[in-house]
């Protein structure tokens, strides 16, 4: 069974207009299955094939040449210098285009799982000549194969969505505590094989070639030190200490984990205008699902009753905001932020878009009345500030007072 994926028309649409296209994410997050539906017609290569790999590393003329074009070439960063030759490839055939009148078309397919390294080589080498993709798990409206859209949370544009997938705080927290890895929510396997051989996999295949291989315990650990604290703000020294590294280890390892598409750091909202701004970024987990398995969490009603329940309602919240953005082909950065100073006055999203600022509070059904307390805090920027939201459980989008309106979290994405 395939889900149809809502960046299917995004990766489509750049196949006509680039000669190359690039796909970068988490491991399992659906990529390589995505793109050999969509290219089915086109030769498929994975330097996963210890062949393939040393031809692509040690002649990449030869193995170019071995393959032609158009081709698919999965797990691009274990042969990253392939990208100077495919570059060379793409320049030769534009001058053929230009001399015959006729478009050179798409060329190659890259995707692979080491976030950081396939986007800054393929911005480096292949600027303007590869569109770049970022690709993660599914989406709560692709599980249900929904048309989804990106979300904006502008209140006349959710007033006019005809889509609402209502669900109990029972429903979210199940759909939390599994996550959105496709191979696991289609076949629905046992949950600690499919997580265990997961993490297996990225310590053994990633996180091992760029640390110490006798630090790949102490890695494990620092995952599930990092995991119980999503949905905070990043303390390099207070998880050092837990894990027994310095701060300057964490810092690193937490640019691996970040690199690797396993979690995101969230910025702070702050311009010169105000010194008070805590400056530290915020850690959400992508994947809510791989992060219950890390904390520990054995059923999604213990996790919906444990104090850490507000996190992870906060944390998927925000994935599937970035996720939203994301298959809409764009990127989330200059877009989401938070704000908490020192006084603790606190905004968990600050949405931007054209210049304005939408502010959103993350609850879990406590408190909403009071929920949109600090949202005036936001009028130090003088920039327009929209109609702000409380995202929670529900059915129905209303006001809960004439600057604030109630979303549920169904609406994300729809």
């Amino acid at each position: 069974m395939y889900i149809h994926r809502q960046l299917e028309q995004t990766i489509l649409r750049a196949a006509e207009e680039f000669s190359c296209i690039t796909l970068y994410g988490a491991r399992q997050t659906g990529k390589s299955t995505m793109v050999r539906t969509l290219f089915d017609n086109i030769e498929y290569v994975t330097l996963d094939n210890s062949r393939e790999r040393l031809l692509a590393a040690s002649d990449p003329e030869l193995f170019l040449d071995s393959h032609g074009t158009p081709l698919v070439i999965d797990e691009i960063q274990k042969a990253p210098d392939l990208m100077e030759a495919i570059k060379i490839r793409i320049d030769e055939a534009k001058i053929r285009s230009m001399k015959s009148g006729e478009k050179a078309g798409l060329q190659y397919v890259l995707t692979g799982s080491n976030t950081h390294e396939i986007r800054e080589k393929a911005s480096e080498t292949l600027a303007g000549r590869t569109a770049i993709i970022e690709v993660s798990s599914l989406s709560n409206c692709e599980k249900m194969q929904a048309e989804g859209c990106e979300f904006v949370p502008d209140i006349d544009v959710l007033k006019k969505k005809k889509g609402l997938v209502a669900k109990n705080r029972f429903e979210v927290f199940e759909e939390i505590f599994r996550g959105g890895m496709p191979e696991y929510w289609i076949r629905n396997i046992d949950r600690n094989t499919f997580f265990e051989g997961y993490v297996a996999t990225y310590l053994e295949k990633d996180v091992s070639r760029l640390i110490n291989v006798g630090k790949i315990n102490d890695f494990r650990k620092f995952m599930m030190i990092v995991a119980l604290r999503t949905a905070q703000q990043l303390d390099y020294t207070e998880i050092g200490n837990a894990v027994g590294i310095d701060a300057r280890t964490v810092k690193t390892w937490i640019s691996i984990l970040e690199a690797s598409g396993i979690v995101m750091l969230l910025q702070p909202y702050a311009t010169n205008l105000s010194k008070r701004i805590i400056k530290k970024p915020k850690l959400y987990f992508l994947d809510t699902g791989l992060c219950a398995f890390l904390c520990g969490w054995s059923d999604s009603r213990i996790l919906e009753a444990s104090a850490m329940a507000g996190a992870f309602f906060e944390t998927y919240v925000v994935s599937e905001m970035t996720k939203s953005i994301r298959n809409a082909g764009k990127r989330i950065e200059y877009t989401l932020y938070y704000y908490r100073d020192r006084d603790q006055k606190e905004v968990d999203i600050v949405y931007i878009k054209n210049q304005t600022l939408y502010p959103i509070e993350i609850k879990k059904g406590i408190g909403r009345d009071k929920a949109d307390k600090n949202f005036s805090i936001l009028e130090q920027y003088k920039l327009p500030i929209a109609t702000g939201l409380v995202i929670d459980t529900g059915d129905a989008l209303y006001p809960l007072n004439k600057n604030v309106y109630y979303c549920p979290v169904g609406m994300i994405g729809i």
